[in-house]
């Protein structure tokens, strides 16, 4: 098995894994959305990062320390970005639901999460023959994600309205969407413009999958905040505190089991990126949201979300996962003439 093709072993299992990390929210079900994701948060973003990285890369302070604060600051802004961009997804579910809102954002994310890095740090590589794959691959991956976004909103549309609540302002949710995309793309700009931490981490004997911790635990940290502050603010003003003493102990190792799932995919997406060489983080993002919504789908699927939506609703969301799997093969193509 050679280098690219256990990156995308990684990389399948990464997406695997990330599409079913929100599963066990369905059993939460004495706790308020804002009480899972804050437990999840500590969990996922403030206390794994840190016990991994301590363990998988030697010197970390050191590591810092040479690198500099204007380095580590750009990863902790990109951080930052990706965790403003969730708060930005609960709002945009609320206004244009949850299928159309995971399109846009993933489709949002695997092109720009592709395209900036390949311009900043990879631009000679975009006029060659393999370049034009790229990005056809990337083409072909929104056009993947818009086929399954047309068949959530008629999934959406055949289910009753339990609240009579309208969807008033259409253009916000829309607008946030976007920005969510663009800004979830940060943590894969906080891997590809973290490569001098990466770098340092391997000289001080850290492993090849195991340098790249010394980028995640960052921009976790600092991807945290925003999240903090959001479930807080709903904590307060739903009133849903209480709610704490209410799920038992079951509640919170289903959290923790979410934090296992979520961090876990995210550290194989940064092995896979270290073993798909120095396009890794061009070429595994478009195929990393590819795979996620491709799992996401087939499990939905098989957990009978879409039992009641008819038969064109299914027939055209395979139909954006059989574009997707074809996405995939172009991206390998690409991956192999950059190799």
């Amino acid at each position: 098995m050679n280098n690219t093709e256990i990156g995308f072993l990684l990389l399948t299992i990464a997406g695997l894994m990330n599409a079913s990390f929100t599963l066990p929210m369905k059993f939460t079900r004495r706790w308020a959305w804002e009480n899972t994701w804050l437990v999840w948060t500590v969990f996922a973003l403030l206390l794994l990062p840190p016990v991994v990285t301590l363990f998988t890369v030697p010197d970390l302070v050191e590591i810092y320390r040479i690198s500099g604060i204007a380095q580590l600051l750009c990863v902790m802004a990109f951080g930052a970005g990706w965790g403003l961009a969730q708060v930005f997804f609960g709002i945009a579910v609320d206004e244009i639901g949850i299928a159309l809102t995971f399109s846009l954002v993933l489709g949002t994310s695997a092109a720009v999460g592709a395209l900036i890095p390949m311009l900043r740090l990879h631009p000679d590589k975009l006029y060659t023959p393999a370049g034009h794959t790229l990005l056809l691959g990337i083409a072909t991956v929104l056009l993947g994600v818009a086929i399954c976004a047309v068949a959530g909103r008629l999934r959406e549309s055949a289910k009753p309205i339990a609240t009579g609540k309208q969807r008033e302002n259409v253009t916000v949710g829309l607008i946030l969407a976007i920005l969510c995309g663009c800004g979830a793309a940060f943590v894969n700009f906080g891997l590809a413009f973290g490569a001098p931490l990466i770098e340092m981490a391997a000289r001080h004997g850290a492993s090849q999958v195991g340098a790249v911790n010394a980028v995640w635990l960052p921009v976790m940290v600092a991807g945290a905040v925003p999240n903090l502050l959001y479930c807080l603010y709903l904590l307060n003003r739903n009133s849903s505190a209480r709610n704490f003493a209410r799920g038992g102990f079951s509640h919170w190792i289903l959290a923790f089991v979410m934090a296992i799932f979520w961090f876990g995919s995210t550290l194989l997406y940064g092995a896979s990126v270290s073993w798909l060489g120095p396009l890794g983080a061009v070429l595994g993002w478009p195929l990393f949201m590819s795979l996620i919504v491709i799992a996401a789908s087939l499990l939905g699927i098989v957990t009978g979300e879409w039992k009641h939506s008819g038969r064109w609703p299914l027939a055209i969301q395979l139909t954006g996962v059989a574009t997707l799997i074809l996405a995939i093969f172009i991206l390998a193509r690409a991956s192999q003439a950059m190799a």
